[in-house]
């Protein structure tokens, strides 16, 4: 071979070199680049070919795809009782893509997740189309309906949250939010999906906003079931029926005389025990002993019950509750859940949790098992202790005075018969200097006195339940749902 031609098949050979090395880097370097970069459209078209998994509760789908004329995107996603599971469920749509359990499920539900490969490549093999896996959820639709319908029949433009979770294990048996959504008007990518997304947006209630997992609260004296096992467990008290060294006023230290007053002022505050205390929901009392437990050792029993967790996911993350690291008045005011003291109604619900499995906190979780289309389980969640914040002892001590505010005390709208409830209210100031109307709270347990079935743990919130402040109570608007909510779970195990 002479010169020239050398150098051409040596030129040529360093064209198939770059060629190849061209094709390597765009199939493997690249490769995840371009699949989600939001130009590339074959990726979507892939996507919305063929139906997607399903969402399971009570092993029954609540999600499902319906076929379209479209051309490209064959497939759109459907919802049943979508405002009611929308805060589950989350959206699915073809033009704003995925978001809660829709988007932290996603690859399962599109049947991209590397575990189906093996049933993809089956599908492949006898010309199926691609299957995508279903999420089967811990959730129980008749708690969630019992949920949602109680926020949805409060009066006038109240809102709000309700989180359940089973105390043994950790499952979360409903979210509730209320305002909500129906994610089936924004699931396609037309010009009435961008209409109905921007109203949402717009919207000041702000329906898209996940109350039960992504708003925090000041938890008001709901908190005062952390700051009782916090003296518990520190020693300050040696049962719940101790009397306090509590004076009534009660002046927050290192101030000028601020009193911090009791919601009912003719309750027997003045030296009252736990019991008593929680019973009147005495602020006097509480304040009195996150003072003396110091802020420090506050936090620490705070973060027990879960606030801080830095990656809280079930598996939708949820926002972080937090305790003030604030000076000495601060932290006696966070003692009654006020100050800078904010919590998701999910956490308050983890309080009456940890009390009512005798003082194990379970780590929240709603999915319990990944299915493949085949109907293999390719993952399944065992419940896990996320910590112990107070000593079985305490935590039944707990339990007797918290039972004893549903028999006798601010709770009794909770009371359900041949049942074991116990429940504390809560009323939180909102706004500077409380100028806002305040947040209406409860949270409780309810255990089945023969001891067959489990037991459940709720939380609820109630915003702007009233233009009365007077008619503003966690008794009297969040307590009733708490009860259907508990009564439904029941009831579902017989």
């Amino acid at each position: 071979m002479n010169k020239p031609m050398r150098r051409v098949a040596i030129f040529c050979g360093l064209l198939i070199l770059a060629l190849l090395l061209r094709v390597n880097w765009v199939q493997f370097v690249q490769a995840d680049e371009l699949q989600t970069d939001e130009n590339n459209r074959r990726v979507a078209i892939e996507r919305y070919s063929h139906p997607r998994g399903n969402i399971i509760v009570d092993g029954e789908p609540i999600t499902g795809s319906v076929e379209t004329d479209d051309p490209d995107f064959r497939y759109e996603r459907t919802w049943t009782d979508g405002e009611m599971w929308a805060p589950v469920t989350g959206y699915s749509s073809q033009a704003f893509g995925a978001n809660l359990l829709e988007g932290v499920e996603d690859d399962v539900l599109t049947g991209d997740d590397d575990r189906l490969f093996f049933n993809n490549t089956i599908d492949m093999l006898t010309g199926e189309d691609q299957r995508g896996g279903n999420v089967v959820t811990t959730l129980n639709a008749d708690a969630q309906r019992a949920a949602y319908e109680g926020l949805e029949n409060l009066p006038g433009d109240a809102k709000g949250a309700v989180a359940a979770i089973d105390p043994r294990t950790g499952a979360v048996l409903a979210l509730a939010s209320f305002p909500s959504y129906d994610p089936s008007s924004f699931a396609g990518y037309g010009a009435e999906d961008a209409e109905a997304w921007n109203a949402l947006l717009d919207d000041p209630d702000e329906p898209m906003l996940n109350r039960a997992l992504r708003e925090t609260y000041p938890p008001g004296s709901t908190f005062k079931l952390v700051t009782a096992a916090a003296a518990l467990e520190n020693g300050l008290v040696d049962d719940v029926d101790q009397e306090t060294e509590t004076p009534v006023p009660y002046v927050l230290p290192e101030t000028t005389g601020l009193e911090i007053p009791n919601p009912i002022p003719t309750a027997p505050c003045e030296n009252a025990s736990l019991r008593v205390g929680l019973q009147w929901s005495c602020n006097s009392v509480f304040a009195r002993l996150a003072d003396d437990v110091g802020a420090e050792a506050m936090q620490d029993t705070a973060e027990d019950f879960g606030y801080h967790e830095e990656a809280l996911d079930i598996p939708v993350r949820v926002e972080q509750s937090s305790y003030p690291e604030d000076v000495r008045p601060q932290n006696a005011q966070a003692g009654i859940g006020q100050a800078s003291n904010r919590a998701t109604p999910l956490q308050v619900a983890m309080f009456s949790a940890a009390i009512a499995n005798d003082g194990v906190l379970m780590e929240p979780y709603m999915v319990d098992q990944l299915v493949a289309p085949n109907l293999d389980v390719i993952e399944r969640h065992e419940p896990r202790e996320m910590s112990t914040p107070l000593s079985p002892e305490n935590a039944q001590a707990l339990q007797d005075a918290m039972e004893t505010v549903v028999e006798e005390g601010t709770g009794t709208s909770a009371q359900i018969d041949g049942v074991r409830v116990g429940g504390k209210t809560g009323t939180a100031q909102h706004g500077e200097n409380n100028e806002e109307l305040p947040y209406a709270w409860f949270t409780s347990y309810a255990i089945p006195e023969d001891g067959e079935g489990s037991p459940v743990a709720v939380a609820v919130v109630v915003e702007n339940g009233s233009e009365d402040r007077d008619e503003i109570g966690g008794g009297l608007l969040a307590g009733p749902i708490a009860k259907s909510v508990m009564e439904a779970v029941l009831n579902s195990q017989n």
